[in-house]
């Protein structure tokens, strides 16, 4: 079973996750201010139906994987560490722009939009290398099942991505105003962002579980 202490820093770090930059917060952000909050809801069902596709996969497959090729995972550690800072240094370098500087989209049908959604977090590279890199250092084969465990944080991940992106929906056209009339504020959220990216790359890059 896992602690309650467990479960928080878990619960902590899939902040630092969500709301650092990537695809799933641009493609909400844009959609949302391009075709109303009902499109970003329905495209953000999408997103959570790919978390469900990482757990299951964490679930059945990955924990063993590590067990049995400890290899694979030093390699998995080492490039989501790398990506992390590669998005770092995106969020500050010379001339980048803003995750809260919306894209135009065109206007889309339901279906799509659930399908766009879905497919944005199953192909998402953060996603994809960040979430079979994160769990696995919260798992402990000591404390019972490892699959009731890869569950339960992966169920607390969806809960704290929804959250935050479901937060992100409703108010996305005010935070796009609120920022772009205060580019002193842009640049600080830049720089924040970069420092939880940071901050994550060097949990994994010293991990030696």
């Amino acid at each position: 079973m896992v602690s309650l202490g467990t479960l928080l820093t878990f619960a902590f770090v899939s902040l630092g996750m969500v709301c650092s930059p990537g695809p799933n917060m641009i493609y909400l952000l844009s959609r949302s201010i391009s075709q109303g909050r009902t499109a970003g809801f329905i495209s953000l069902l999408g997103v959570v139906l790919g978390f469900f596709v990482y757990v299951i996969a964490t679930m059945l497959g990955l924990s063993a994987l590590f067990v049995t090729v400890p290899y694979v995972y030093e390699a998995i550690k080492w490039a989501g560490a790398l990506y992390l800072l590669w998005l770092a240094w995106n969020a500050v370098k010379p001339g980048a722009g803003s995750i809260l500087q919306p894209r135009p989209l065109a206007v889309e049908p339901p279906k799509k939009l659930f399908l766009m959604g879905f497919m944005t977090n199953l192909l998402n590279p953060k996603i994809a290398i960040l979430y079979v890199s994160l769990l696995p250092q919260f798992v402990d084969p000591d404390k019972g099942s490892v699959l009731l465990q890869s569950a339960t944080l992966g169920l607390i991940q969806i809960a704290v991505s929804f959250t935050v992106n479901l937060m992100i929906v409703l108010v996305a056209s005010r935070i796009a105003d609120w920022f772009g009339m205060r580019p002193t504020w842009l640049r600080l959220q830049r720089w924040i962002m970069a420092g939880v990216l940071t901050g994550l790359a060097a949990r994994l890059a010293f991990d030696r579980r």
